[in-house]
């Protein structure tokens, strides 16, 4: 509201003249207490008994100014425009009488008569005509809400469903496990006495002899290596820089027999007055010749290389595979196996119960353990896992379903109707010219370039509306979304954005604007935010 000038001199004189009623200006509200009392009228705030000509003589009689509704005399007072044929409105006392015609009395009362023209037809047939296209919009959007209310109570019911049915899994499958961790008990004890057995065959006591033998010999091996590296170099040494002038004969043998047994060539007086390069060059040896070797032996860049993988074999293993490939030869026959009788969806039942019974009969004595119990255990082990992985991804499972059913009508995520989880990662766009900007509901706003270049995140969904005084679960807590945490700007804060959203017939992004440096102002549409008429939900529950 604009302040208005003092009144002038002129104006409360023809108010005066005019003699307005001494209602002028009441608020329909506090018309009942404006009704003389004889000749008199008592102030409302019961101070004062004036008399009922008193009022509106623009003179301020009353402490609490109530004996001037339509004149400027008494201040913070308000003057009420009834505005016949639009609404009426209120505006501050100081603004009567003076001169100018305020918009919101459309009917002029506010300045004598003949003043301000009348416009309430007029400005009320164009306030009617805005109001119902706002209905219209409102009604239609409401109506698109409802489906959004539609697919929640489905989601709802399907995520009960799934519930349900999770739970009934993770029973099923706790009973496997166990079932299974029983039966890999009994397996692996007795797997235990089988290999037990087998480790005090001449065959694996041969193997870890060999085994230590070859362990030590690679131990002896990089000892004679290291060794002769290190004489090595003291004859590289010695070769480079000896002095032929000094007839040491057994030096000059020595260094004859290191080139002639490392392949290097003779450095002369010349070469070595050459420089280091020349000594460097002079002292590479020449590749010797492959010696030939019987077929298996190894070579030296395998023994270097490869010894260690063979030395880290498990000789368990190796002695559990070669009992599995001479089993194999012995393997009964298809036509003797019962499987290949039985329907698939059977095997694993008859598997379970074998297992079962022969675990039973070997633990009392009545049936030796079989020589494949290792190979048995190792897939009783398998199973077992696969059931444990089973069972978590169900639990996994039944656990998101609870936490989307938490969600679903929670206030802070989708609303109390759940009209919201519809537009979960929904993706509302604005292209700008030289960015695209999109902001995925519930998700990530971006910001994108259109002509190449790098896509910046503007934030994740962080929050509704939490301003100081909005109630949550309220039409205003959903008209603004917060995204933060987005790509920082250089020397700068991390981007975010703030979504408004107004009620509309579409999801739409209307303007991009960047109020401060890498903080973004979004405005949009949703008819997620058109609550029903009044009209309409009274019908609705009359046709309920």
């Amino acid at each position: 509201m604009r302040p208005c000038l003092l009144s002038l001199s002129l104006f409360p004189l023809i108010a005066s003249a005019l003699g307005r009623p001494q209602t002028h200006g009441v608020h329909p509200s506090f018309l009942s207490k404006y009704k003389p009392e004889g000749s008199t009228w008592t102030c409302l705030d019961g101070s004062k008994t004036i008399s009922w000509t008193a009022l509106n003589d623009d003179y301020c009689d009353c402490p609490d100014g109530s004996d001037e509704p339509g004149t400027s005399a008494c201040p913070h007072n308000t003057f009420y425009c009834t505005n016949e044929g639009h609404i009426g409105a209120s505006i501050s006392s100081s603004c009567v009488n003076d001169g100018l015609c305020e918009p919101a009395c459309c009917d002029g009362s506010d300045e004598p008569a003949g003043v301000c023209e009348n416009t309430c037809a007029a400005v009320g047939k164009e306030y009617r005509k805005v109001q119902e296209t706002a209905r219209k919009l409102r009604r239609t959007g409401s109506k698109i809400r409802s489906t959004y209310i539609a697919f929640a109570q489905k989601e709802k019911k399907r995520l009960e469903a799934e519930i349900e049915s999770s739970e009934k899994e993770v029973v099923l499958q706790e009973k496997e496990v166990s079932h299974l961790k029983d039966l890999v008990d009994r397996t692996e004890a007795i797997s235990a006495e089988v290999l037990e057995h087998k480790t005090k065959s001449p065959l694996y006591a041969s193997l870890i002899t060999h085994h230590n033998a070859l362990k030590s010999l690679q131990r002896e091996h990089r000892k004679h290596l290291e060794r002769e590296k290190q004489l090595g170099d003291i004859l590289d040494n010695l070769r480079r820089g000896y002095n032929p002038n000094y007839q040491d004969m057994a030096v000059l043998e020595a260094v004859r027999g290191w080139e002639q047994l490392a392949h290097l060539p003779h450095i002369g007086e010349t070469e070595r007055e050459e420089g280091s390069d020349g000594d460097e060059e002079a002292t590479t040896p020449v590749e010797e010749s492959e010696e030939e070797l019987e077929e298996g032996e190894w070579t030296s860049l395998q023994l270097e290389n490869e010894l260690d993988g063979l030395l880290g074999v498990d000789h368990i293993s190796l002695l559990m595979e070669h009992d599995a490939h001479v089993d194999d030869a012995s393997s009964v026959s298809p036509q003797h196996d019962i499987r290949a009788y039985l329907p698939d969806f059977l095997v694993p039942q008859y598997e379970a119960l074998r297992d079962t019974l022969v675990s039973w009969l070997q633990t009392l004595g009545v049936v030796r353990g079989s020589p494949n119990a290792a190979s048995d255990a190792t897939r009783a082990r398998e199973k077992l896992n696969d059931a444990e992985r089973n069972l978590d991804s169900v639990r996994k499972q039944l656990e998101t379903a609870r936490s989307d059913l938490r969600e679903l009508f929670d206030l802070a995520w989708y609303g109390a109707e759940g009209e919201w989880k519809k537009l979960h990662n929904t993706c509302l766009t604005k292209d700008t010219g030289d960015y695209v900007y999109e902001v995925c509901l519930f998700e990530e706003a971006r910001q994108k370039p259109n002509y190449g270049g790098q896509t910046f995140s503007l934030g994740k969904f962080d929050s509704w509306n939490l301003s100081p005084g909005v109630t949550e679960g309220s039409a205003e807590y959903y008209s603004k979304q917060v995204y933060g945490h987005g790509t920082k700007c250089w020397n700068g804060p991390e981007r975010n954005v703030k979504l408004d959203l107004t009620c509309g017939t579409e999801n739409a992004l209307l303007t991009v604007a960047e109020l401060e440096k890498c903080e973004y102002l979004f405005t949009g549409t949703t008819p997620a935010l058109c609550l029903p008429l009044e009209e309409d939900r009274e019908s609705g529950k009359d046709e309920l």
